[in-house]
């Protein structure tokens, strides 16, 4: 059965919701914003087609009841969550179902079940996904001593439920776990409400691999190809492209394999991202299943020509996949940079009203931002301001592109990342592929940046 969307609330704000917005007006979908006080002026809420306000608490985007309430009484067909917030909580997706409104995006029940890395493991682990090695199910300090005898050090300690690349530590030493245990455990418990962690094999040189998923409620399931994100400051997601530059087509045909047998296995439905670690031999290990669009998946969208948040409604309506076979074509190479209102220098945040914004213009650029002169960027919300996107038809077309782009890119009144994002970009590993998670560490090191 087709429930056909006509009325969209956007639980979310920023670059993101702008996103939504683009595409439900090609679509025909009228749109509704939610914003707090201090976004009353923001762009999201500018081009909705009608807004409602949160309150004066900047942290009502967290507020399952009130939102609730507002798409019961604006009329909404549907909530799509974006990422963060209440992306990836069953307790909102239930919520929505419950009042009768369609949910953009997978199950409540299968969000609450991967909700748990552990689980997400065990899962994989019982149908032949290789994971990590480590524990299965959460663990106690003892069960991690014994783990970690086994393993050898070093190795992650990490939360069993949350997201972003946080809570998550290395550890090198029995001493170092006897004593980061339980504080890890008190901070996660107060950061995502559980107490519950898990230990894994720390892996050297590792690269950090996604694959974008589509699946129906019918059965059908596709990967429209791999990300590389091991661009990251701790464990944060700064550059990302598609594909990846060390992924063979052997290597790509076995991570569909282990995606969709995953995502077959469990009824996903929706969007969906299956983030893997690659060892330096090439070996793939299943880290977790991200329940929701990515901040990445325009890298994506310019290499297949997919529009991900127009197939994520036309799954939420009821349809079945227009594609029905996994995506092994790309249209050559896209990287994008993620924008940070941060001193570059420190990397410590910059808020502030941006006075003046001057776009690159750029041919075979994408800019998916919220911002303008007079929009005012505040501490209470991540740093990301802007992603700007370049394709070409070879990765070094693409980066020669990206980093022209943001050569171009006039953000005034605020601080940004720009010029860290160029000096990276240009840095001789990233040109020639030779990277992995801790390339942003050591790049830090020399900058003297913490």
């Amino acid at each position: 059965m087709v429930d056909k969307i006509t009325k969209l609330l956007i639980a979310n704000r920023g670059e993101i919701a702008v996103r939504i917005i683009r595409t439900c007006r090609r679509l025909g979908i009228k749109t509704i914003a939610i914003y707090t006080q201090v976004d009353s002026g923001a762009m999201h809420v500018r081009l909705a087609d009608e807004a409602y306000s949160l309150g004066s608490d900047p942290y009502s985007y967290l507020n399952i009841y009130k939102i609730v309430e507002i798409a019961k009484r604006s009329g909404a067909d549907a909530v799509h969550p974006g990422y963060g917030f209440l992306s990836e909580k069953a307790a909102f997706a239930k919520a929505v179902e419950d009042a009768g409104i369609i949910w953009v995006g997978p199950r409540w029940s299968i969000i609450d079940m991967l909700e748990s890395k552990s689980v997400t493991r065990s899962i994989a682990h019982s149908i032949g996904v290789p994971v990590v090695p480590g524990a299965l199910s959460p663990v106690t300090l003892a069960e991690a001593k014994k783990i970690a005898e086994e393993l050898g050090f070093p190795i992650l300690l990490k939360a069993d439920r949350g997201g972003g690349g946080r809570g998550i530590r290395i550890i090198k030493s029995f001493e170092e776990l006897e004593k980061l245990f339980n504080v890890a455990v008190e901070e996660m418990k107060t950061s995502f409400g559980s107490d519950k962690v898990y230990v894994e094999k720390f892996i050297p040189r590792a690269r950090h691999i996604e694959v974008q998923i589509l699946a129906d409620h019918y059965g059908n399931v596709v990967a429209l190809g791999e990300r590389e994100c091991s661009i990251q400051r701790r464990y944060q997601k700064v550059v990302e492209e598609a594909p990846s530059p060390i992924v063979t087509e052997l290597e790509r045909a076995k991570m569909y394999d282990y995606a969709v047998r995953f995502m077959k296995h469990v009824k996903y439905s929706n969007a969906g991202t299956i983030e893997f670690i690659r060892d330096e031999y090439g070996n793939f290990y299943l880290i977790e299943v991200n329940k929701r669009i990515q901040v990445e998946h325009p890298v994506t969208e310019m290499i297949t020509g997919i529009d991900i948040v127009e197939q994520q409604i036309k799954i939420a309506e009821g349809r079945e996949l227009e594609i029905r076979e996994s995506v092994r074509k790309f249209n050559g190479h896209a990287i994008e940079a993620r924008i940070y209102a941060e001193d570059p220098n420190t990397m410590l945040p910059s808020p502030g009203i941006i006075t003046w914004v001057e776009f690159p213009r750029v041919e075979y650029v994408r800019i998916d931002h919220a911002i303008a002169p007079g929009i005012e960027i505040t501490h209470f919300y991540d740093p990301m301001i802007a992603k700007v996107i370049a394709q070409g038809s070879t990765r070094e077309e693409a980066r020669v592109r990206l980093v022209k782009a943001l050569s171009e890119f006039r953000i005034d009144g605020i601080k940004t990342s720009i010029p860290l994002l160029i000096e990276v970009l240009n840095t001789r590993e990233f040109i020639e592929g030779r990277f992995d998670i801790q390339f942003l560490v050591e790049f830090f090191k020399q900058r003297k940046i913490t």
